[in-house]
């Protein structure tokens, strides 16, 4: 059975994490062909969002337990080669050039986070909880912590990432993991909300948010010089065909028709 599961609605792909019989834990295939289907998405211009959920009532446990065990008498050599694999796939997810929605339909321990983390939106059900419980096996959550940092502060990484706690859905919300907390019975629909409203951007408008965004994270600078990037940006999506149609638009009072294959 694959790791990954791939469905498309019109312009939106569904991404299901298929191993419900672990609770989608991660293992060396998982984490391949997760990266693999990412990359896809990312070049296929008739994808204007993603959804990322869990198959059957968990998104992601984290480790899977036998691959662990595998990594645990391996050299460092390979475990430093397994984790960049990892690190590829939440920087790969993070850095997606189309909007990304969580959802989450249940639990999600140590790197499930930080796939959460690393997506745009996420709306969960109020029966998941959350932990980044790696150092109770003397370990440290440090691939995924760029992201979950970003998604929940230091503060909040601080108890834990040191306490290993477990957390429930509304407190999710409250630190910043999650956006919205639904009842299970309209997370379809919460979703399907998002996703409308995603679908009356541009794309090119879209990327560009994501990627001023990711900057403005990993790379602050001077605020002339951020002020000069920024104006180029303005101008450079102003003066595009897709910045063209989205303000005639907008004065003529109609929806925009988006040219496809405009990349700026």
């Amino acid at each position: 059975m694959d790791c990954i599961q791939l469905d498309r609605e019109g312009p939106t792909a569904w991404i299901t994490l298929n191993r419900p019989q672990v609770h989608n834990a991660f293992d060396d295939a998982l984490i391949a062909q997760l990266t693999d289907t990412l990359i896809d998405i990312d070049r296929d211009d008739r994808v204007r969002a993603v959804v990322l959920r869990g198959a059957g009532a968990t998104f992601s446990a984290g480790a899977d337990l036998r691959w662990m065990r595998a990594m645990a008498n391996a050299t460092r050599a390979e475990n430093e080669a397994d984790a960049m694999r990892l690190a590829a796939l939440m920087r790969m997810l993070d850095g997606l050039s189309k909007p990304v929605l969580a959802c989450v339909n249940g639990s999600a321990y140590g790197g499930g986070v930080g796939l959460i983390a690393c997506c745009d939106i996420a709306i969960g059900v109020p029966s998941a909880k959350f932990a980044l419980s790696e150092v109770r096996l003397g370990l440290a959550p440090a691939v995924i912590s760029p992201y979950v940092v970003a998604a929940i502060g230091m503060r909040q990484a601080r108890r834990l990432f040191l306490g290993g706690a477990v957390i429930d859905a509304t407190e999710a919300q409250r630190i910043g993991l999650l956006h919205a907390v639904v009842p299970a019975d309209q997370l379809n629909e919460a979703c399907a909300q998002q996703l409308h409203w995603l679908g009356k951007g541009g794309p090119q408008a879209q990327a560009a948010c994501k990627s001023l965004l990711r900057q403005l994270r990993d790379e602050p600078r001077p605020p002339v010089s951020q002020d000069a990037a920024n104006a180029e940006l303005i101008a450079n999506l102003r003066l595009s065909a897709e910045g063209q149609e989205g303000m005639r638009a907008f004065l003529d009072k109609r929806a925009p028709e988006w040219p496809t294959g405009d990349r700026g």
